[in-house]
């Protein structure tokens, strides 16, 4: 009986194929029957595909074309020969444009509050959140630069400094920390002034809230509702009764109950980022004074004291 196998079998080794037997295939048995030629290139003429993708540009708007990703990508300029200052440089600039975006949200949903329109604001706030989680994280990449790699680069920042962002002090302000004095670094700029001292005379995230209280019936100080914007806000055990009154019942006053706790997320997610921020410049230059002239960690630990919305976080002591 013939051997099923056999047909797999490679002939033994040294063995000559007999004529008119066909040409050893080699490898798989299983390639019986194909076509040994590689397949012809394309022509120049056949369309290149893959998996239906758009490859050609040359007439349509590209993803590089929406995004200006020239100018973007083109925006580094080290002043140093240093390595590491392309960190520096990239690492400030993402936070300036995540920045951008907080304050896009932050002003929509300040806009919001005071039109009592608080389910577009409870999702604009969650992104601010989510946005200061992102800002939180970055530091763990800046940290990576040693205290000799910046000292390499420090003596080309002259001195420029964060404590000179725009964007940054409009979310202050926005968030309540007023202090006119931060007005005086955006002078030589009366363009980028302008947007920081609307983000000044304006009531800030807090204050809307706050006139939302009053709105809805609750007992809130006229002295915190029909203020000076301008001056720093100051906690008051009125507005805590208002927020109580809310917190002992949020059945009851259940979007507030809610915008209470976004704000919480809020200034929580805020706190890391400062604690983050001096941590990190303890680590990279120790206690030198800053760029900019401030007193560097020092500055940064007065900081962390400040608290943005007062009565939420002392209620919890009365619940």
């Amino acid at each position: 009986m013939t051997d099923p196998h056999d047909a797999l079998r490679l002939p033994p080794k040294g063995a000559h194929a007999a004529p008119g037997d066909p040409a050893p295939r080699g490898g798989c048995p299983f390639n019986a029957g194909a076509d040994p030629t590689p397949p012809a290139p394309p022509s120049e003429s056949t369309p290149l595909q893959h998996h239906d993708a758009q490859l050609d540009f040359s007439a349509d708007m590209s993803y590089g074309d929406y995004l200006h990703l020239d100018a973007v990508l083109n925006a580094q300029h080290p002043l140093s020969p240093d390595h590491n200052e392309m960190l520096f440089i990239v690492q400030h600039q993402t936070s300036e444009l995540w920045m951008k975006l907080m304050l896009h949200e932050l002003r929509a949903a300040i806009a919001a509050i005071a039109r009592d329109d608080l389910h577009q604001a409870f999702k604009m706030l969650a992104r601010v959140s989510k946005i200061m989680e992102q800002l939180v994280h970055a530091w763990d990449v800046l940290a990576t630069m040693t205290p000799p790699e910046y000292s390499a680069i420090r003596p080309y920042l002259a001195n420029s400094s964060g404590f000179q962002s725009w964007q940054y002090r409009c979310i202050e302000f926005s968030l309540g920390n007023k202090n006119k004095v931060m007005l005086a670094p955006h002078a030589h700029r009366p363009d980028l002034l302008a947007h920081v001292e609307t983000a000044y005379r304006s009531p800030s995230l807090y204050d809307e809230a706050l006139r939302l209280l009053a709105r809805r019936g609750l007992e809130v100080p006229a002295t915190h509702t029909q203020r000076d914007w301008t001056q720093p806000y100051a906690a008051d055990d009125g507005v805590e009764a208002a927020w109580l009154t809310v917190y002992r019942a949020p059945q009851a006053h259940w979007d507030l109950y809610q915008l209470g706790e976004e704000l919480t997320d809020l200034e929580d997610a805020f706190r890391l980022w400062r604690f983050r921020h001096v941590t990190t410049v303890e680590r990279v230059i120790g206690f030198k004074r800053g760029t900019g002239g401030t007193g560097g960690v020092s500055y940064l630990r007065k900081m962390l004291d400040t608290v943005l919305f007062p009565e939420i976080w002392r209620l919890r002591t009365e619940l």
